[in-house]
């Protein structure tokens, strides 16, 4: 049997055998074998983010030094592959064009063209005065506005917000790390951001992970407004029509109220922050107007999603953090 016959009866027996995931409106179909990528040829360590650009295609950023980015269609055939060599790759955005890219390990913030030309990298905080010498700095993600100003995590180091211009010139920062129960606008872990454009005004979002929470900003930095997830340890956000996405990279037992690896799904957000599925996780349930306890389903469809990525067709396709090097899994839509 050729390896291309054999995919596809993986594929069909996934598809079969599994029940759908996700509630109501947003229900799907796993697929975890849709990735065609050789794993001797194309290895990867963990499958951080994808996008889709405008052509259709499918850009999966990894941190395995040999390819940062995986090259597919929708129908999981792998089309090209680059890299940068860099080791701490986690963050991938697109916009007009480009590829916005965060190595966590070395600081470094890209923007490079679609076949990995670099062309603008993002000066550190302390060489700009937004950092001191003894700030940490480990950016996670990037957002860009329309008028192509670069917004910056700062998830794994001092927890800011760091705004930039198109050339690269920085403009302020905004958020930075709290340990209080509440802190409106401040973070635990500023892991994801995102442009959030279904209002009036284009706005901010970005996740507080520790704290299970999704806060906005307008574009200048002022604080609007935040949306709590108890059990959703939540990576970055994803903007899709009327819909907020989020993978959920670690969850809790239902007993035991810590964080927990191995534990983690994926949630979808309507217009009015309400959680209408949860794929991967048992139904999302509203008590008094308060969204009870989110908790993996068994038996369980993923480890620790990292990134979901929503194509035009609204399928999903989900990346995995320490997972045993998995490809991303791809979500067939049903409802």
């Amino acid at each position: 049997m050729s390896n291309t016959r054999r995919h596809w009866f993986q594929q069909m027996h996934s598809l079969l055998v599994q029940p759908p995931l996700g509630h109501g409106t947003h229900r799907y179909r796993l697929d975890t074998q849709w990735s065609q990528a050789d794993p001797a040829k194309y290895p990867v360590n963990d499958c951080h983010e994808m996008v889709q650009v405008p052509d259709g295609r499918l850009f999966l950023l990894t941190n395995h030094p040999q390819n940062n980015i995986l090259i597919y269609n929708t129908a999981g055939k792998l089309l090209d592959a680059w890299t940068l060599n860099l080791k701490g790759a986690h963050g991938l955005t697109y916009h007009a064009n480009h590829l916005y890219l965060t190595d966590t390990g070395t600081g470094q913030v890209l923007q490079t063209t679609l076949e990995g030309k670099v062309v603008l990298e993002l000066p550190h905080p302390a060489k700009v005065g937004a950092y001191t010498d003894r700030d940490v700095y480990s950016p996670t993600e990037t957002a860009v506005a329309p008028n192509g100003d670069i917004y910056v995590a700062d998830g794994y180091g001092s927890q800011y917000l760091l705004h930039y211009d198109k050339s690269g010139q920085y403009k302020n920062k905004f958020g930075g790390r709290s340990s209080q129960p509440i802190n409106k606008g401040k973070f635990l872990q500023a892991h994801g951001i995102a442009l959030d454009t279904r209002g009036p005004q284009p706005l901010l979002v970005a996740t507080a992970r520790i704290r299970n929470e999704f806060h906005w900003f307008t574009l200048s930095g002022e604080y609007v407004r935040t949306v709590y997830l108890p059990g959703a340890y939540l990576s970055r956000p994803v903007i899709s029509g009327n819909y907020l996405y989020s993978a959920v990279c670690f969850g809790m037992f239902a007993d035991d109220y810590r964080m927990w690896q191995n534990r983690g799904f994926v949630v979808i957000l309507d217009e009015n922050d309400k959680v209408i599925s949860a794929p991967g996780a048992n139904p999302p349930t509203y008590k008094d107007g308060r969204l009870q306890l989110l908790l993996q389903s068994a038996p369980a469809a993923f480890r620790n999603p990292h990134d979901v990525c929503v194509d035009r067709d609204q399928n999903l396709y989900v990346c995995q953090w320490n997972s045993g090097k998995v490809y991303p899994y791809k979500l067939h839509r049903e409802g």
